[in-house]
């Protein structure tokens, strides 16, 4: 039995193509969640995923909900005029707002791509201890009133606040990732959103 001809199939060029996201940071942590997030929601694709230093034009720890937004917006943003030549770029800025004279930390996260298509999604937020909203209040950024606190040097770049607190439970990068995923949505059921 002869078994039949096999066509001659052009792979998807475009499909198979690498894919650049530029993240609006250097931090390790943001650069890893972003990737993962990017592997998970596309796993049939590939992805090169780099790091810039980029300006979020807000203060270095944004207090609220708008301006934590408009840090997250502003690096995606930057990225993209700093590095064109991406398919996406991403930004992620943590913040804190006061809640009924207690602390709360979360995260904005703001994707675009070339298509002019923008994805947005926030972390879960959770309560920090009076100690650390002490010093924020006091005009600390919450990665280096989480080092004072814990005696630790550059959390940030590490388990940061959502580690620590939750003994490791919780990771930065998996807090994050997640978030990353949501605001992807756009571009995963691309069909329901222009």
């Amino acid at each position: 039995m002869a078994f039949p001809k096999r066509k001659n199939i052009q792979p998807d060029r475009e499909r198979e193509r690498e894919l650049l996201v530029v993240v609006g940071s250097k931090n390790p942590v943001k650069v890893q969640c972003t990737e993962n997030g990017f592997q998970r929601a596309f796993g049939e694709r590939r992805f090169i995923v780099e790091g810039l230093n980029i300006n979020s034009e807000v203060s270095d720890q944004p207090i609220g909900d708008e301006e934590t937004y408009r840090g997250a917006y502003n690096r995606a943003k930057n990225a993209k005029n700093t590095f064109p030549e991406a398919d996406y770029w991403i930004g992620i800025e943590g913040g804190v707002e006061e809640l009924d004279a207690e602390m709360t930390a979360y995260a904005w996260v703001v994707i675009m791509d070339r298509n002019g298509k923008v994805g947005k999604s926030k972390t879960a937020t959770f309560i920090l201890p009076e100690a650390i909203g002490t010093l924020i209040s006091g005009g600390m950024e919450l990665g280096e009133a989480d080092d004072k606190v814990f005696d630790r040097e550059n959390s940030k770049q590490g388990n940061g606040a959502v580690g620590m607190l939750t003994n490791g439970t919780i990771d930065r990068k998996e807090y994050y990732e997640q978030a990353v995923i949501l605001a992807l949505i756009p571009f995963i059921s691309d069909k329901l959103y222009k």
